[in-house]
């Protein structure tokens, strides 16, 4: 049955009624929130991503090695450790270029890349060595990874194994793991960081910022 003019006029003051309890409940609650020390802040993101160590390295943003989080670098020493390995920093390999050792070949870097890489740019005086093709360097690289006190292999870095790889290939080849040590972040973060590469051969002395 349609409601009469007098039901109709009953209605309206009661909704108005009802909005205005509703805006004041609103209004109240508004100023509550914002004087409690525990109230919520309407900006902050309550449901934020996880943290980086809980998520896997295809989503870590690349910047550097791709970056390796704390967890990932933990992993990497834990595995290399397996095999005799040390992981080594970028920091690291660059005070090694430095050192007077570094100048007598007693502390050698190997780059485990193939040849357009490794001419396009390496850490400056490191020897190659493509494990996909050892007969063609194991012949001049053993006497001095034989010879030298410090072995670091790198390869590109992040989820590139060529490294590891190759330091499994010289272990097998007679050079003892304790003196091999791997730069997980390889030519990605050293590029990253702004050091010198060598471009072509080893010493051919064609270096450039990178």
């Amino acid at each position: 049955m349609p409601l009469s003019l007098s039901g109709q006029n009953r209605i309206c003051p009661a909704l108005i009624e009802g909005a205005r309890v509703f805006i004041t409940g609103v209004a109240f609650g508004l100023l509550a929130n914002a004087i409690s020390p525990r109230g919520l802040s309407l900006k902050r993101n309550y449901f934020p991503p996880a943290p980086l160590s809980q998520r896997t390295l295809t989503q870590v943003t690349p910047i550097g090695p791709q970056i390796l989080n704390t967890n990932e670098t933990s992993e990497l020493a834990r595995r290399f450790a397996q095999n005799g390995f040390k992981l080594v920093s970028g920091s690291e390999v660059a005070a090694l270029l430095t050192d007077p050792l570094f100048q007598s070949d007693m502390i050698i870097l190997i780059d485990a890349r193939d040849d357009r890489h490794y001419s396009e740019g390496h850490i400056p005086g490191a020897f190659q060595f493509d494990r996909y093709y050892p007969e063609k360097y194991l012949p001049q690289l053993l006497p001095s990874a034989l010879a030298a006190e410090q072995i670091v292999v790198y390869c590109n870095g992040g989820t590139c194994e060529d490294s590891e790889f190759a330091a499994l290939a010289l272990k097998e080849a007679g050079i003892p793991a304790q003196k091999i040590s791997i730069y997980a972040g390889g030519m990605t973060d050293w590029r990253a960081s702004h050091r010198s590469i060598e471009l072509n051969g080893r010493k051919s002395g064609a270096l450039r910022q990178s």
